[in-house]
């Protein structure tokens, strides 16, 4: 790289903000959410990262409280079991009805909620 002309600090900065948003963190976290089926999801199932989210929920809202560390909030959910770790009945039937999800990422973890048929149509 050469010396020089201050345009280089200048298109160093114009590269560091090309992936910048100006989203909040609940449009961000809507903006990646998706819709998945049961065989994307089984090996974050395997790997104990997967958080199903009762319908009556907002997918968006629960992930802003787990990218905001909220625990009290994630904890309410889990004593009401709104939010809860899924376990191999599920999994069976989930394979068996071949159920497609809305899911986001919420690293470590990956949110999911079944699609209702009322969504499908």
């Amino acid at each position: 790289m050469g010396e020089g002309n201050g345009n280089d600090s200048e298109q160093e900065m114009r590269y560091g903000m090309l992936g910048a948003e100006d989203l909040s963190t609940g449009e961000k976290l809507e903006k990646y959410t998706g819709e998945v089926t049961w065989k994307y999801l089984q090996s974050h199932y395997e790997a104990g990262a997967l958080i199903y989210v009762d319908p009556d929920l907002s997918i968006t809202e629960v992930g802003e409280a787990f990218a905001a560390d909220d625990s009290a909030r994630v904890q309410q959910w889990r004593e009401k079991a709104d939010i809860l770790t899924p376990s191999a009945p599920h999994v069976e039937y989930w394979k068996e009805s071949e159920a497609v999800f809305c899911a986001l990422v919420v690293s470590p973890f990956v949110l999911i909620q079944p699609r209702s048929l009322a969504e499908e149509n």
